[in-house]
């Protein structure tokens, strides 16, 4: 079995192995998305970000479009450190960030990951891939619109990853925005790549009025980091 590496702050090799598999197949699919993003890359180089085209999403079915393993470590961490119990997922995927936030579920001693994800197959294999790490006590995947799966909430919410259709990302914010508790934390992806995109989302959060606090950091081209604290 690999051991984890130098690096990891998990430090469990079963499900070191599951992530190295993961990010390795989602490595392997850069080609791909180079070719697919190459026509729009000159307005990503000159800090425009990459149009969204949501009548395209059949090209996305079967990639993973992961976070990178520092937001992966970066996630663990911090849901370690707030002793979250509740986490929302807006886009399971493959279920690689679930993996990372469902090992600190089972590190903070229990809680739940509360993932969303739409296309039928991901599920599916996302609950394989989660099953094979061990941490399928600490997930449960809603599959469907995410805006549709996730009403009615009974429970705070500790902690969110916003990593699904950016042009749903506002809609899904403000759906979970009232379960959200004062001191709970968003992450969302994608916002150097998608920046027009999401340019609502990110003045949504980066407006005090809305109870948040929130700053752009340097991983994966921009990452907003926002604390409702209020």
């Amino acid at each position: 079995m690999t051991k984890p590496s130098k690096r990891s702050a998990i430090h469990d090799a079963k499900i070191e192995a599951v992530l190295e598999r993961l990010h390795g197949a989602a490595d392997r699919q850069f080609g791909a998305l180079f070719f697919h993003y190459l026509p729009k890359l000159p307005g990503l180089f000159l800090g425009k970000g990459i149009q969204w085209d949501k009548t395209k999403t059949e090209f996305y079915r079967d990639k993973y479009i992961p976070i990178e393993r520092d937001q992966g470590e970066f996630l663990y961490l911090l849901a370690r450190s707030i002793n979250a119990k509740t986490i929302v997922e807006f886009g399971t995927s493959f279920g690689i960030s679930t993996i990372y936030l469902a090992t600190a579920m089972r590190d903070n001693g229990g809680g739940v990951v509360i993932g969303t994800e739409i296309v039928p197959e991901k599920v599916t294999q996302a609950r394989k891939n989660i099953a094979d790490a061990g941490l399928e006590t600490y997930v449960k995947i809603r599959e469907g619109d995410a805006l549709e799966t996730l009403k009615h909430l009974k429970q705070p919410i500790d902690l969110v990853l916003m990593d699904g259709w950016v042009h749903m990302a506002l809609d899904v914010l403000k759906l979970l925005d009232p379960y959200i508790r004062v001191g709970g934390i968003v992450v969302s992806d994608n916002v150097g790549t998608f920046k027009d995109d999401l340019k609502a989302y990110v003045e949504f959060l980066q407006n005090p009025a809305n109870s948040y606090r929130s700053a752009t950091l340097a991983l994966k081209a921009g990452t907003e980091f926002s604390v409702k604290v209020k």
